[in-house]
């Protein structure tokens, strides 16, 4: 039925089609390409639309099935003199009008207004780009605020990211990799940096084949030729609205700062954040085990809060002695501080199952505090040399190191008498880290597309101390733990090779790439053989692009992954996180292979567009976070091996503007997940299978020149895991924006997680049960949070700016 369906429309959408076409490139007057210029073709008459886009990474266009004769070609860029151009098209004429030059208008960047809103959407062959400045909510932010609004990813309430509900993903900044834990990096970028997200479903083989379900790609703001800018913001939080009882207030500020000066050959930015952001809650679980015929409960509720704080420096040189050298360097220092407080009352009860008695009540107050501390420092080098022929050669290194620090306190007091403490432990975490990346890449042009190939070497190796701690309550002194203390060394090496020819035929625009990787992964630890891996992969990947007419396009993807194991996930040693768990990995864990496959359609509309894909993710080596009894209060969380799963979803995208003053974003994401596997030595079979969906929502009002209004729901659906279910998950926002200055500063204020009590908002239940245990944890957070952001921007940015971020160290943070 589906196919029938395509190929139905196909033939409707074809019947009436046009020979001509019109194509050319947009650059500086230092000849660079414009990316994301609007180009517009109007009729001559009375300069009515015929149709328009935009330009691509190269500065190009092309405008085909257009009829034959006269037409005004617009293009235009912000901080640049518009260009307007009278072409003429004659039958069955193929014309390239070749190289438009917009010349920089330091004076229209000072007095531009902005007074509407563009489109939120556009997808490529590989790519579906989102803009980040559509989602106020998110303005004083994070990049984590921006990408959820994005119809492919998903949200819960521990901040982890799903794109198309599959948690391995890669993240890149400005194309460039980061393999530090996506949600890390993510809270770390400012949201005033990013100028668009890029959500890869199907990467290409150029890029690292890290990621099961795809790339994010940041693209942060830009800069102008000639024109230095400056742009800033900072943001306060008001008092809480509800009360959870925690032992401290929240507190919520922040401020960043990005300044770019681009003269001549060079090219100068700078950039700097801070950011306190700290969150409210509490928690309310129940658990109870069995073992020996003995039922234990231990339903407990209490504090759940976190203290987070900041910053981070980043600053790059560019230089461009000529068009055929390039050379960039970067710097970046960050520090990441958070505290996870769980204060917990727990109401203990033992029961005889054979006579039903009650054994033993017990009531104590558990009082929990996690400390995590990152630092990271790191520098990258990159050089491109163009050759006579136009290929390129690129050179890259990036080096880092890093410290990651935790320490977690735990004691058990008596209740009500708090005074008196039952037991009183420690466990310190040191897991640095040393990491770098060799890079070189090579393009030349054959026949009427391109090839890309290149190597790449990577490394990193962190020795992680982790002590445990029981204190003697008599003389204060602290002993060592034999069974909870290790020590953790993990090295990966690996050796990839690519290459990959993209091109154009008639209508159809194609990339297909094989990429070649051999790893290595050696894990020691108290044992005197360390546990090694050796892995010998092919990752193919194909993308087509087939353009029915200008508004109607078909695409298809296909490309394999691969999920790689942190240090966290391969340490077998348990961890105590806090009273009623332990946490622990394996060595032997075997990464995830993933083939993703996707089948869509793209159709363009006058007020909007819509998209509609088809996809799958069959998984190899399942990687899940599953429950064992340790003891009767204690639960064991060990990462292990699941088996496969399959993944079948569709995806809709709808972008419409009905009117000049209303703009709305839906993207909704619909999928069938099934796991089929066992765990613990084939002692726990697993077959579990369920329809999740997700919808994210964007409405902007333009209720004048100056003022706007913006509300967004994203909505998660409840799921199954391994051993249960995750509850369903929500979270509306609303923001009222005002612009200053002609534009140059605008205040926004921010109602985040709306609840008003109806909702359920920003909570989610998780769920796990096995033979002899179950639990149920309500994780509640903060709702209701109002925030303003005040933002000031002095010439508009322009350019990509390549700063770099942690590359190694934030993923195991």
């Amino acid at each position: 039925m589906r196919f029938n369906f395509l190929l139905i429309l196909f033939f409707v959408c074809s019947s009436k089609s046009f020979s001509q076409s019109i194509s050319g490139s947009v650059t500086d007057t230092e000849k660079q390409p414009i990316e994301f210029a609007t180009i517009s073709l109007l009729k001559t008459g009375d300069s009515t639309l015929v149709t328009g886009g935009v330009s691509d990474i190269k500065g190009k266009f092309h405008f085909k099935q257009l009829q034959e004769g006269s037409y005004i070609l617009s293009v235009r860029f912000l901080g640049y003199n518009a260009s307007k151009t009278l072409v003429q098209v004659r039958n069955g004429q193929n014309l390239n009008i070749g190289v438009i030059q917009l010349r920089a208008n330091a004076k229209a960047l000072n007095e531009v207004t902005i007074t509407g809103t563009k489109s939120e959407a556009s997808h490529k062959i590989d790519k579906q780009v989102y803009s980040a400045g559509q989602f106020q909510s998110s303005q004083g932010g994070t990049a984590l605020d921006v990408i959820k609004n994005t119809p492919s990813v998903s949200v819960n309430a521990e901040g982890d990211i799903a794109l198309r509900g599959s948690t391995g993903l890669l993240v890149l900044l400005n194309g460039k990799p980061i393999q530090a834990a996506p949600k890390e990096i993510l809270n770390q970028l400012p949201a005033n940096t990013i100028e668009n997200i890029e959500i890869v479903t199907a990467p290409s083989a150029k890029y690292d084949p890290d990621g099961k379900s795809g790339i994010i790609n940041i693209v942060t703001k830009k800069g102008t030729a000639n024109v230095s800018s400056f742009s800033a913001s900072t943001q306060g939080g008001f008092p809480s609205i509800q009360s959870y009882n925690n032992l401290n207030a929240p507190q919520r500020y922040g401020a960043d700062a990005i300044t770019n000066v681009r003269k001549d050959k060079w090219d100068f930015t700078l950039s700097g954040s801070y950011l306190r952001n700290d969150l409210a809650g509490r928690r309310v679980g129940d658990v109870n085990t069995t073992i020996d015929n003995i039922y234990t409960s231990f339903p407990s509720a209490g504090e759940r809060s976190f203290k987070r704080y900041g910053h981070t420096v980043r600053a790059s040189v560019g230089y461009t002695p000529n068009k055929n050298n390039s050379f960039f360097i970067g710097f970046y220092n960050g520090r990441k501080t958070q505290y996870r407080r769980a204060d917990i009352l727990y109401n203990n009860s033992k029961t005889d199952l054979n006579t039903g008695n009650t054994v033993q009540r017990f009531t104590y107050f558990n009082s929990n505090v996690v400390r995590k501390m990152g630092d990271f420092s790191l520098g990258n080098i990159d050089y491109t040399h163009t050759f006579a022929n136009k290929s390129s050669i690129s050179l890259s290194g990036l080096y880092e190191s890093g410290k990651v620090n935790s320490r977690t306190e735990n004691s058990n007091l008596a209740y009500p008498n708090t005074s008196q403490t039952i037991q009183n432990v420690r466990n310190d975490g040191k897991n640095p880290l040393d990491a770098f990346r060799l890079k070189a890449d090579y393009l030349i042009n054959i026949g009427k597309g391109k090839l890309e190939s290149g190597y790449q070497y990577r490394f990193q190796e962190q020795n992680g101390v982790f002590l445990y701690e029981d204190q003697n309550l008599s003389s204060g002194a602290y002993s060592v733990v034999p069974e909870f203390s290790s020590n953790a060394d993990l090295k990966n090496e690996i050796h990839s090779i690519y290459s990959q020819y993209s091109g154009k035929v008639s209508k159809l625009d194609y990339v297909a790439g094989l990429r070649y990787e051999y790893a290595t992964r050696v894990f020691a630890g108290k044992e005197a053989k360390p546990f090694d891996l050796t892995l010998s992969n092919l990752f193919p990947s194909v993308n087509l692009l087939y353009t029915v007419q200008s508004s109607l396009k078909l695409k298809a993807g296909y490309s394999k992954r691969v999920q790689r194991s942190t240090n966290n996930e391969l340490n077998p040693y348990p961890e105590r996180e806090h009273s009623e768990t332990l946490e622990q990995g394996d060595p032997k864990i075997r990464p995830e292979f993933v083939g993703l496959s996707e089948l869509g359609l793209i159709k363009d509309f006058r007020k909007g567009s819509v998209s509609l894909t088809l996809y799958n993710q069959n998984i190899r080596n399942v990687i899940n976070r599953v429950n064992s009894v340790y003891n009767d209060t204690i639960l064991n969380r060990i990462y292990t091996n699941a088996g496969k799963a399959n993944l079948w979803g569709v995806e809709l995208g709808t972008n419409l503007k009905p009117v000049n003053w209303y703009q709305f974003y839906i993207g909704a994401n619909v999928y069938d997940y099934s796991l089929k596997g066992s765990l613990f030595d084939n002692a726990v079979r697993v077959n579990t299978s369920s329809v999740v969906y997700s919808v994210n929502t964007n409405s902007n009002i333009q209720l004048s020149k100056t003022t706007s209004f913006q509300w967004n729901v994203n909505y998660l659906s409840e799921r199954v895991t391994a051993q249960g279910k995750d509850s369903r998950y929500v979270i509306p926002n609303a923001s009222l924006k005002k612009n200053f200055w002609n534009g140059k500063a605008s205040a926004t204020l921010q109602w985040q997680n709306i609840d008003l009590g109806i909702f359920n908002a920003n909570e989610q239940r998780i769920t796990t049960w096995g033979s002899n245990f179950y639990t149920t944890t309500n994780y509640i957070q903060e709702k209701d949070l109002l925030l303003l952001n005040l933002s000031i921007n002095l010439n508009q940015l322009g350019k990509k700016l390549k700063l770099p971020a942690s590359e190694f160290g934030e993923r195991e943070f």
